[in-house]
């Protein structure tokens, strides 16, 4: 038995998510058709993490076995044949049997994207503003989550984790043009739903519907219902997932 990473980017607009779901169609499913049919036998993949209905990923991993060892090269190449033009697989690579695309991940970083224009072009993948927030005051808030470790305040309610501790990395709004601005995030794990509340919560902050020890109070308060509304989806990319380069069998580090 071998193990393979795959590494793939997808736009969510069609998908309810990743995950295998009962009533629509994911990611994952599209994903673990592809490869039973490649690999004629059914093949399950489990994937680095779950992104919610609509969001984006322009770097997802996923793991799956195979019965022996393949040509990586090649596989990616039929797979990309096979999957819908909206999934596409970069690269996909041996790894040793105990590495985990989900548990094994050190790091995981996200990109949420705002405008303050109307950009017909991009509107499915930039959450509009209709009045520019006080960015330097919602870094200023986003500066705050590295003394906490507890998200409970912006996670999904009755989920099944076992802890609502991560570790942030780092958190930061960039301009990116005149109109574009972009919140990136990275910690060692993320809750269901907690970027899109950090950023919905911040976007209050920039509105000046919150202080920025408001804010601090809402981390400290642990209450998903003091927090503010979830941003929207469709701007929200998975961009890197990291893991320890010694998991690899490859050897290319790049």
């Amino acid at each position: 038995m071998q193990r393979y990473f795959i590494y793939l980017s997808y736009d969510g607009a069609a998908y309810h998510g990743w995950q295998v779901q009962p009533n629509g169609l994911s990611v994952q499913e599209c994903l673990e058709r592809a490869l039973s049919t490649l690999l004629r036998r059914p093949v399950a993949v489990t994937g680095a993490g779950r992104t919610d209905a609509g969001v984006h990923a322009s770097l997802m991993v996923a793991h799956f076995d195979a019965d022996a060892p393949l040509d990586a090269v090649l596989l990616a190449d039929k797979l990309n044949r096979l999957l819908p033009p909206d999934i596409a697989v970069s690269r996909i690579r041996p790894v040793k049997p105990e590495a985990h695309a989900r548990f094994s991940a050190t790091s995981r970083l996200y990109r949420y994207y705002v405008t303050t224009a109307k950009t017909p072009y991009l509107r499915q993948y930039r959450c509009r503003l209709f009045h520019v927030p006080d960015f330097a005051r919602m870094n200023q808030a986003a500066a705050t989550l590295f003394d906490y470790e507890d998200f409970t305040s912006f996670s999904k309610l009755h989920t099944d984790v076992k802890t609502n501790n991560c570790r942030i990395l780092h958190a930061a709004w960039t301009q990116v043009d005149d109109v574009t601005w972009v919140f990136t995030i990275r910690a060692d794990r993320f809750l269901r739903n907690m970027v899109r509340a950090i950023v919905g919560t911040l976007l209050d902050v920039g509105r000046g519907k919150l202080t920025v020890e408001g804010f601090r109070r809402i981390v400290e308060q642990r209450d998903r219902c003091r927090a503010g509304t979830s941003a929207p989806g469709h701007a929200l990319f998975l961009a890197d997932v990291t893991y320890p380069e010694d998991l690899f069998l490859d050897g290319d580090g790049g």
